[in-house]
């Protein structure tokens, strides 16, 4: 699905896009934002898997994953225009369209669909954001993971154990033995 056609589902309009996109294709194992890097763009995933992470004391964590029609970015960094903490890292070959934020800031000055879009798509990833947050707290890794693969099957074909595991919070091992438990 390509970003004019997900906003035309999202808010109801056949309306074009009032800023310019660029498609760009990235290759499995690509970094597509490094921390310490500005962020200026925000990226629409047509196909393929992106995780997002960051590096702690405990070594890197992976803070989500992102699949087709999922936006992705280093929000903060686009926001504030400082360095970003986490990087994006393509999981799969990828097909994303290129949103440059200097150009979605002028056309909320002038584009009620920009507008639109911009609120629905930051209410969407806040309550990704918060869904995150409040299973952390009370679900356990066991519950997470089978939540994961309910709603993203394609994780079990597509991420190596490994990182589902570390997005989990637990080791390799466990999860290992937690997919053969359910199995």
């Amino acid at each position: 699905m390509t970003l004019t056609q997900y906003i035309s589902e999202m808010l109801s309009t056949n309306e074009g896009l009032p800023f310019l996109t660029v498609t760009a294709e990235y290759s499995k194992k690509s970094v597509i934002t490094s921390i310490g890097q500005l962020e200026r763009n925000i990226y629409f995933i047509q196909d393929g898997i992106i995780e997002i992470g960051m590096e702690t004391d405990a070594g890197n964590k992976i803070v989500e994953f992102c699949f087709s029609n999922d936006f992705v970015s280093s929000y903060t960094s686009v926001l504030s225009q400082e360095p970003s903490d986490v990087y994006l890292y393509c999981l799969t070959d990828c097909i994303v369209e290129i949103i440059p934020y200097d150009k979605l800031r002028v056309a909320y000055e002038t584009s009620l669909l920009a507008n639109q879009f911009g609120r629905l798509a930051t209410e969407g990833l806040y309550m990704k954001r918060v869904r995150k947050e409040k299973d952390t707290l009370i679900k356990n890794a066991e519950q997470r993971y089978l939540e994961l693969i309910k709603y993203r099957p394609e994780v079990i074909k597509e991420i190596p154990v490994h990182r589902i595991a570390r997005y989990l919070g637990i080791h390799p091992e466990s999860l290992s033995r937690l997919r053969k438990s359910i199995s």
